[in-house]
């Protein structure tokens, strides 16, 4: 099995090359570029949070309830959110994701469970497009497709360190208990692909988000460009 700085070495270096390619091939900015490398980095260490060491859950957890109500700002002002109302929501935020859902990881989630596999990763990519989105759905998709990448890589890189090629080659026990689609548990299988599930309705109905953030970008944009006063008609008052 991959340790924990293999995983965040490997969805690193995935991750500046999905920027790189972002930037040069589809005409994405640097700055979207830099910060989809980030969350498909940070995304890695994401399947093992189940993880009996606590490491990459004390990690993970600090960076995320660090830097989602950053990313929420667009949805904050969607809902219409003062300043202050996106200083509390932050704070609740920040305590629901260190605490709550840490906690929730610890108790209820077993190593190499399903949080381990294919549908929990495309579970993180949903969640991560309900949290930012943007004036383009083409760059929220990019971006919520580094954090599906980002976990990927981690449950790819489990499997190959399952295979033993020391004399020859042999699967270790853990062989197949990351990148896979069910599990042993049914009820961990009804549970992550009722949350799939979920997620996609929610986020096929959230779509419309991004024309409502694009209305209001050219009404801010126009309120701040129109002048206060009208110069040509002062001038003209002027040389009455």
């Amino acid at each position: 099995m991959a340790d924990f700085k293999s995983h965040i070495t490997g969805s690193t270096i995935v991750g500046l090359a999905y920027g790189y390619w972002g930037v040069s091939t589809q005409s994405i900015s640097v700055e979207s570029g830099i910060v989809a490398a980030g969350l498909c980095s940070v995304s890695g260490m994401l399947p093992d949070l189940d993880s009996d060491s606590g490491i990459p859950l004390r990690e993970t957890s600090l960076f995320i309830s660090a830097v989602v109500p950053i990313l929420m700002i667009h949805r904050f002002r969607d809902l219409g959110f003062t300043a202050e109302d996106m200083a509390v929501a932050s704070m609740l935020l920040y305590i629901a994701i260190r605490f709550i859902a840490v906690e929730f990881f610890k108790r209820y989630t077993v190593h190499r469970g399903m949080w381990h596999s294919v549908p929990a990763a495309a579970v993180a990519g949903l969640i991560a497009y309900l949290v930012m989105p943007c004036q383009s759905e083409a760059l929220r998709i990019y971006k919520s497709l580094a954090v599906v990448l980002g976990f990927t890589v981690h449950l790819v890189m489990d499997e190959i360190w399952s295979v033993d090629t020391n004399g020859g080659i042999r699967f270790k026990k853990s062989f197949g208990t990351a990148l896979k689609f069910f599990g042993s548990d049914s009820l961990a299988n009804v549970s992550v692909y009722g949350k799939l599930l979920l997620l996609f309705v929610l986020a096929w109905e959230d779509g419309a988000i991004v024309e409502r953030i694009k209305e209001r970008s050219r009404h801010d944009s126009t309120y701040i460009a129109r002048p206060y006063f009208d110069f040509d008609q002062v001038q003209n008052w002027i040389t009455r």
